[in-house]
Order: C-alpha cells, then structure tokens, then sequence
C-alpha cells in the first residue's frame, strides 16, 4: 500500500509516520509519500520520518517531494492536512473577528469561514489531481480544517472521501482511562457537525458508562472541556471543547483580547519542533511534539486507513448523513461513529437528538452550505450570507462588520476578491 500526504511538510507529520512505523509488515504499508511545497520544511521533516520508521524496524521506506502529481502517482490513500496560508492565516483568522465582537478561531465562525474560503479550491484541486494520479478506487481521507464543509465539498465533487478529526478518538482515550478499560473495547455514541459535537453515550460491553463518568468525574470532565459542571450535568453528556465557543462565547471573546492568537503560540512550537527534527540523531517522537496539538492524531488515521484496507471496526468519521439525523437532508456531511470496511464508512443508528442539540446541528449545517456555496462561487453577497446566517453571528452589523474585515485580509488568497 502506498500512502501520499499532501501536506507533509507538517510539523504534525511525524506522528502519523510514528504510527504507521509501528504497524507491523501485514499491515502491507510499503511506501509512505509525503508531499509538500515547503522543501524547506521537507528537508527536515522527511529525514526525521524515514528515521522513526527505521528506528522501529518497519520495511516500508518515505519518500518525499515538491511535485504533487509524482507524489499522488499509484497512491491508494491519500490523505489530506494542508493549512492554506501558514501560521499568518491563521494569526488572521483568530484576531479580525476580535474587532467586531465574535471569537476568533480558526474553524468556528468568521474565522473557519474565511479558512473554508481559502481553502476549499485548493484541496479540490488536489482531489481532481488524485483521481487522474493515484490508484483506482484511492480513498482521499481528509484532515484539514474546516472537516465539515471540506468534506462536503469532496463529497459533491464525486469523490471518495471522509472527514476525519481526533476530538472523538482523544474523548475514547479519556473515558477509557478514567474506565480501566482498553480503548478499542469503548464505543462513542459521537454525534453532531464536525467541532459541534456531543458525546452522548460510551458504551463498553453494550452498556453505557457514561452516567457513571459523569457521576464521578463531572467537575474533571468540565474543566476539560472548560465548561461550568451544571451545563454537563444539565445536558447529560460530555460536548466537545468547541461548544465553548457557543454555550460561553462571550467569556471567550473577552479571554481571547486579553492574550496573543493561539496561531502565534504554534508557530513558536513548530519554528523549535523544525529545530529538533533537523537533529540526524532524533529517531522518536520528542515530547514538544505533545504541545503541537492534534493529539491521537496518528491512532484516528492509521484506524481509519486500516479499516478501508480490510480489517473493519468503529470510527468517529464525517460522512453523508443518509437520514442518520432526520432533521437534516441526506446528502448534509455529519460526524457520527461508523462501521467502517474496504466497502467504506456506514453511520451506526443514532437515537433521538435532544431538541436544543438538533436545533443548533441544523442551524450550522445551514450556514456550512452557504459557507461552501460562498468558496466554490465566491462573491461579497455569499460571504455575507454565510456569516448573517452562522448562529454566533445572525446581526446585520456583525455580518456587514465581519464580512468587510474577512475580505480585507484574505483578499490576496481570494482571487475574485476586487
């Protein structure tokens, strides 16, 4: 099996090589491409990834390059992690909504917007590159933010395409350790949007841990999360850290002006990261690498990859909703627990979605359609659109204020932009 990374300049990189070395020989992994623009950051980080496979004894080899095509030639999974901009987009999309009021993040709001918009015709185009250069049936597994809508977009395109995000697989981890369980014996019963999500159920055995999580970890699980213990409790389930962003947006806002971006934190990390992988000596994984992010990262996707190849199991996926959520039409992209096998992901039935909960799924997935229909067609009239319709918006001022600022600073990204 041949492997292509598009984006394998990453600092992330070298968890997904670290988890694929550890694979053993009949996992049939014989090459491990990473592809990336950045030569610069290729230099450093392939050597360090062809290093960590050898360290742990794996027969496959890395490789990597600058051309695209070449890289994508034969792959049977290519997977997806660009951030188009760098770290100074980013920087951009966490402080510009900051001046009209709404969190800056990159993913929620105006924020993950303007990131949609940016970068939904590049991976595009390396999906339609995929289809003429990689192996019949390739599946394209993406990883790059907004997942959602990106997802959305490859699956309209004709594809053959899942979202993937480590939220799920890091909540399996958390609940299993405080459970004493071993992960892969825990399923979540993981509903909503890509970073609008709730962990409804963890069930072990058929039988549902989670009241007893709550029971005896609520105010742990809260401070996690950073969400006050009543919410959780009130709710009976665990949200994802990202509906912070909606259940406190207005504490956020005021702690994110009192500090610097996160985007300018990781570009620290990354510059002292690209510091140590350049050391010929490093052949494991150092522990700065911990404060990247993306932790499990490499577990989700090397799952994933290994069930589309034949050994099927569950996975936290973004997929075609299919009436999974009948609130939502069919082809909406949803983040649920799958069964997943070399025929592709299958949701697992989802029981009835609290009111409050379906409302707000319904209400983003609303905005993620005209989000995509703004990156795919362009024009001011759509971005303003988009952004009147997100639920941390819905103002004319805001939209107007926030549409203005996001154009402004994404215009040399954008080409239709005057």
């Amino acid at each position: 099996m041949r492997i292509a990374v598009v984006g394998g300049g990453s600092t992330y990189t070298p968890e997904l090589a670290d988890g694929i070395a550890r694979l053993p020989a009949t996992a049939g992994v014989g090459e491990l491409c990473l592809i990336d623009p950045a030569e610069d950051r290729l230099g450093i980080v392939g050597p360090f990834s062809a290093r960590l496979f050898a360290r742990h004894g794996h027969p496959g080899r890395v490789t990597w390059t600058s051309d695209l095509d070449r890289g994508l030639d034969g792959a049977d999974v290519v997977l997806i992690q660009l951030r188009v901009g760098g770290q100074a987009a980013r920087i951009s999309d966490e402080t510009f909504p900051l001046e009209c009021g709404c969190v800056g993040q990159e993913t929620t709001g105006a924020g993950g917007l303007a990131k949609a918009l940016r970068t939904v015709p590049v991976v595009l185009d390396v999906a339609e590159r995929a289809a003429r250069h990689a192996a019949d049936g390739a599946w394209v597994i993406d990883f790059t933010n907004p997942v959602g809508i990106v997802t959305r977009a490859l699956l309209d395109a004709g594809h053959r395409a899942i979202g993937l995000c480590n939220v799920a697989i890091g909540f399996q981890r958390r609940f299993a350790g405080l459970l004493g369980v071993d992960p892969e014996s825990l399923v979540l019963d993981h509903v909503g949007l890509n970073h609008l999500t709730w962990e409804r159920a963890a069930y072990v055995d058929g039988v549902d841990r989670l009241p007893k999580l709550l029971a005896e970890h609520l105010t742990a699980l809260a401070e996690e999360v950073r969400l006050p213990p009543v919410l959780l409790r009130t709710l009976g389930c665990v949200p994802s850290y990202y509906l912070r962003y909606f259940y406190g947006h207005d504490e956020v806002v005021a702690e994110e002006r009192g500090q610097d971006p996160r985007g300018r934190r990781v570009s620290e990390i990354e510059q002292r990261l690209l510091a140590l992988y350049a050391d010929p000596t490093l052949d494991e994984k150092p522990p700065e690498l911990m404060q990247r992010g993306g932790a499990y990262y490499s577990e989700a996707a090397v799952g994933l990859i290994g069930s589309l190849r034949g050994i099927a199991g569950t996975h936290v996926a973004n997929v075609r909703n299919d009436a999974t959520l009948p609130f939502l039409d069919d082809d909406a992209v949803i983040e649920v627990s799958c069964k997943v096998d070399p025929t592709g992901p299958a949701p697992r039935p989802v029981d009835t979605v609290a009111p409050d909960q379906a409302g707000l799924i319904a209400h983003v997935d609303a905005y993620e359609r005209l989000a995509l229909d703004a990156a795919l067609r362009g024009g001011r009239d759509r971005v303003y659109r988009a952004l009147l319709a997100h639920p941390l918006v819905g103002q004319h001022t805001l939209a107007e204020c926030l549409t203005d600022r996001l154009l402004a600073a994404n215009a040399p990204s954008l080409g239709w932009v005057p």
